[in-house]
């Protein structure tokens, strides 16, 4: 099995890379390493995958890695780019697809729409394009709990209407649902969305709460807390987000729907101020708290039903708040020798 990841620079990318490459499977990684955040730590990712920055500045060419031999390799490209995405597709005997390039980030969409346009939708399309033609037997791409939008029944399930999205990125990866549904139905391609809530862990993205939140108290400065405290979320462990994905990733598909989607998330709504507590905790110092309203694109409370993936999968998230930001702490403090 030749499994080709996009996202592999990202922070769940990075992890599901190192997964399967433990389990023996053959990995092309792919990412534009676009500077949304801190290049510095997309590098610093591949090169505990084997690739070096020097070799990872070169588009559109393939590296073997350093660590992993022929098992992995790395290539430079822009999804949407349509001259050299259906060449890699032709040079590899790819079997198996996951897509987590995108660009991220709900509050940055509304600064910045164009850019979501152009990889998650327009990236997405030719992916697909090359899915088809390719002969790929499956199809699995990140979707997200955003596209629930200002849903108020809890837990949140694939069979909710997910209709309203309340922000760019969210609208981004409805279409994405979309798309892969037509798909599945004119191609016979099988496609599978993975709505992930709030991932947490080591190597996590300078943008989430849980990177913002340890980065401000370790350095005195005062944390930003939204809606004055009061958001719920379901924060779920990367390794568990990994385990599911690489379940879905090398289960056979006899038997199934063409067409699926799962949430897959910690099956648990986590109130804010404790998953702040938690940080604290960890790290050994009070938070100073800077309480602000609402922001815009935000939601109140997110749960995962993760019944369907447990069903399908035997998906079993396992971390809890306390060691998943333990694991967290130690890797920044590592990472940055504190």
């Amino acid at each position: 099995m030749k499994i080709l990841v996009t996202g592999a620079a990202g922070f769940i990318g990075h992890h599901l890379c190192e997964a399967l490459l433990k389990r023996s499977i053959e990995v092309i990684g792919l990412d534009n390493i676009n500077d949304y955040y801190d290049v510095h730590l997309k590098y610093n990712r591949l090169i505990e995958l084997g690739i070096s920055s020097n070799d990872a500045e070169q588009w559109n060419s393939k590296t073997i890695s350093s660590k992993h031999g022929d098992k992995f390799s790395f290539v430079r490209m822009n999804l949407e780019d349509r001259n050299e995405l259906p060449k890699l597709f032709k040079d590899e005997n790819i079997v198996t697809v996951c897509n987590l390039a995108a660009q991220a980030g709900v509050r940055y969409s509304l600064e910045n729409p164009e850019s979501y346009v152009d990889s998650n939708i327009v990236g997405f399309l030719n992916l697909l394009e090359c899915c088809r033609h390719h002969q790929v037997k499956h199809l699995v791409y990140a979707s997200s709990s955003s596209v629930y939008g200002l849903n108020e029944k809890v837990p949140f399930s694939t069979s909710d209407n997910v209709d309203n999205p309340i922000s760019i990125y969210a609208a981004s990866k409805k279409s994405n649902e979309l798309m892969a549904h037509t798909y599945s139905h004119l191609f016979g391609m099988a496609t599978t969305g993975l709505r992930f809530f709030t991932v947490y862990g080591p190597w996590g993205r300078p943008d989430m709460a849980l990177f913002l939140f340890t980065d401000a108290i370790l350095n005195g400065r005062p944390i930003k807390v939204f809606n004055h405290g009061k958001l719920e979320r379901d924060f779920t462990y990367v390794g568990d987000i990994v385990e599911g994905v690489v379940r879905v990733l090398t289960k056979p598909l006899k038997n199934r729907q063409l067409y699926k989607i799962y949430n897959i998330g910690n099956n648990n709504s986590v109130k804010l101020t404790d998953f702040i507590q938690a940080i604290e905790n960890k790290v050994g110092k009070k938070a100073e708290k800077e309480m602000l309203p609402m922001q815009p694109g935000d939601v109140t409370k997110t749960w995962a039903d993760v019944d369907n993936l447990i069903q399908d999968y035997d998906y079993r998230p396992n971390t809890n708040i306390n060691d998943g930001v333990g694991s967290f702490v130690k890797w920044y403090r590592n990472y940055y020798n504190i």
